[in-house]
């Protein structure tokens, strides 16, 4: 296992006392992509990408959509994406750059079902491809069952804003999400995967600071392991009913409280808002049964 986990996912193992239960997942990990994983792919509009900026280092996550095919596996250890960013997203540096490590997920609402692919990428004339380092796929937990969607077809992206904090409708926003994406990184390696829990799991403590409780999960620890080791993150909350897209970079730390909770704090060094960023509209949520009742 010495592959999958790093020093800082295995300490919060350790501290949770999951280690064999973490090397007994970890061994889904692998490099190949199979073939229910390829029918996955191409079934999904929506990909979320995370990467860190080649410039500035700051870490980002970006959404992607497209009928259903724009993702697909070419070979047993590529995917090839058609379309990519637009020039404003934070990202569109490191999608034209060759080797930039990235993480994608592919996380389908309707059957709560969630694809992990990370790798290398390299830009194509259509779009870009990535040579695939891990690959796996996530239990159904804390996702939000949204059952159908449509698309905009004459839907455009609305102007960008940026800003170094959240304005009082930005954390209304994000108080309100049951949903989120957050990218990490670790020497060279990126992870992005999905957060979820019913409205007001994430709160705001002020225009610059919020934070959300860490729900067990696969006991894996790669989001808050990278955390441990680097602070660079980013968030990514997307507004399902109107397609808006919040992006947020900045640092985390990961808190424990006297019961061995855990709370990730996030400070906010710049956001990005983009109204109409995706053309999908998705039908009201169903939310998870393992949402715990309590949002804090």
């Amino acid at each position: 296992m010495t592959d999958v986990f790093h020093a800082g996912s295995r300490a919060l193992q350790d501290r949770a006392g999951v280690r064999e239960v973490a090397d007994h997942v970890g061994r889904a990990i692998g490099a190949g992509i199979k073939p229910v994983a390829a029918a996955f792919l191409e079934l999904q509009p929506l990909l979320v990408l995370g990467a860190a900026d080649p410039s500035t280092g700051a870490v980002w996550a970006s959404p992607l959509a497209g009928a259903p095919g724009f993702v697909r596996a070419t070979g047993p250890q590529q995917v090839s994406v058609t379309g990519g960013v637009g020039p404003a997203d934070p990202l569109a540096e490191a999608l034209a750059t060759e080797g930039t490590p990235v993480a994608t997920i592919a996380l389908d609402p309707g059957t709560r079902r969630r694809m992990r692919l990370n790798g290398r990428l390299r830009p194509t004339a259509r779009g870009f491809a990535v040579t695939a380092e891990r690959v796996f796929a996530n239990c159904p937990k804390y996702i939000q069952r949204r059952q159908s969607y449509e698309v905009l077809a004459d839907s455009e992206p609305g102007p960008t804003t940026r800003s170094r904090e959240l304005s009082a409708r930005q954390r209304e926003f994000v108080e309100s999400a049951d949903t989120f994406f957050v990218a990490t990184v670790h020497e060279g390696r990126v992870e992005v995967s999905h957060k979820g829990g019913n409205p007001g799991f994430v709160r705001t403590g002020s225009a610059t600071e919020l934070s959300w409780r860490d729900y067990p999960g696969n006991s894996m620890f790669l989001t808050l392991g990278n955390i441990a080791s680097d602070p660079r993150a980013g968030l990514l909350f997307l507004d399902w009913e109107t397609g808006a897209v919040l992006q947020l970079t900045g640092e985390a730390r990961t808190e424990f409280d006297e019961d061995g909770e855990a709370r990730v704090r996030f400070v906010v060094t710049r956001a990005v808002q983009t109204p109409s960023a995706v053309p999908l509209r998705w039908s009201a949520p169903e939310y998870s049964p393992a949402n715990p009742a309590r949002a804090h």
